[in-house]
């Protein structure tokens, strides 16, 4: 479900607060680490089922607007395109959304004025109503609008960020995360193709062996970049003397210790990716000028640790920078 960068800034976060915590338990901390992890996977079906949730409240508004004492004959009879959306009755019928809901316990029914709110607000717009009287219909037409209405009143929506940021801390920054993963999903969904809207897997499982390699990554890279933490912060101090390294912030230190143990204990990552990685982290997580300090160090350490051929890589071209 997450690519590596993705992994690499949850990978981050847990180190953090691992270290600031002042707690010498790792297995803690890596508890801790899967479990924020699994939390995204909890806010993934909850924007899914919230998509569900919106097509349920406008068939329960259709059907309380034809029970009016003097309907109009746009209430007798309304367009149903949106309540009969071809791709939310996939997902109705999808048992693996259906089973993560259950489980995981989600339900909208004490948030319906935010569910109203939403509503509202789709149902006064063009893009609703175009879609509703459009003579073009389709499987397509009603996936591209949904797409459209994710990105245009969910993904972006204030109310509905800050309602999720009161239930889970991490959940502020695994907001923009997993809209891109809902995207992501929608446009993958092929008409008349189950397997397509199965939902992915937090760590897919190799069907060979029965491991996930970007689970053993995430354990890995926490574990090495703390139990190597004391060599790695000699190993960098040496190689920014210029610079008071009690004054180098700890996000960037953190960076740097994470870029060198990736690059040293590694050895199927081309150290051209774990730089560039650590490179955009820092645009997440520093300042400019951090940004272009990690760049710098990072570029001359890995020079002086191929010269004093510190790095091996195992497959051809992976010590190329």
């Amino acid at each position: 479900m997450l690519n590596r960068r993705q992994l690499r800034l949850k990978v981050v976060q847990a180190i953090y607060a691992f270290e600031q915590s002042g707690n010498d338990r790792m297995d803690i901390g890596e508890k801790e680490l899967f479990k924020s992890l699994n939390e995204i996977d909890v806010l993934f079906v909850s924007q899914l089922s919230l998509l569900l949730e919106l097509v349920n409240f406008s068939q329960l508004r259709m059907e309380e607007a034809k029970k009016k004492f003097l309907p109009t004959d746009e209430e007798r009879n309304p367009s149903t395109r949106f309540v009969d959306n071809r791709v939310v009755a996939m997902l109705n019928e999808n048992p693996g959304l259906l089973r993560k809901i259950s489980v995981f316990k989600i339900s909208w029914t004490e948030e319906q004025n935010l569910i109203r709110k939403l509503y509202q607000d789709v149902k006064s717009s063009d893009m609703f109503k175009e879609y509703l009287y459009a003579e073009k219909d389709g499987f397509q037409t009603d996936k591209q609008f949904l797409e459209s209405l994710y990105l245009g009143f969910i993904a972006f929506n204030d109310d509905l960020q800050g309602f999720y940021e009161e239930r889970k801390i991490h959940w502020s920054t695994d907001y923009d995360i997993v809209n891109n993963l809902i995207l992501r999903y929608l446009k993958n969904i092929k008409e008349g193709s189950t397997n397509s809207a199965t939902l992915p897997e937090l760590f897919p499982v190799d069907t060979l062996d029965g491991n996930s390699e970007d689970r053993q990554f995430v354990k890995d890279l926490f574990r090495k970049t703390i139990i190597n933490r004391e060599a790695h912060t000699l190993l960098i101090a040496e190689r920014t003397r210029n610079w008071e390294f009690d004054r180098i912030a700890v996000m960037d230190k953190l960076l740097l210790r994470m870029a060198v143990s990736e690059i040293l204990l590694f050895p199927s990552i081309p150290i051209k990716v774990s730089l560039n990685e650590y490179i955009e982290l820092s645009k997440i997580f520093s300042t400019p000028k951090s940004r272009i300090f990690i760049n710098g160090v990072l570029d001359k350490m890995i020079d002086q640790l191929k010269a004093e051929k510190k790095i091996i890589k195992t497959g051809r071209g992976l010590l190329d920078k």
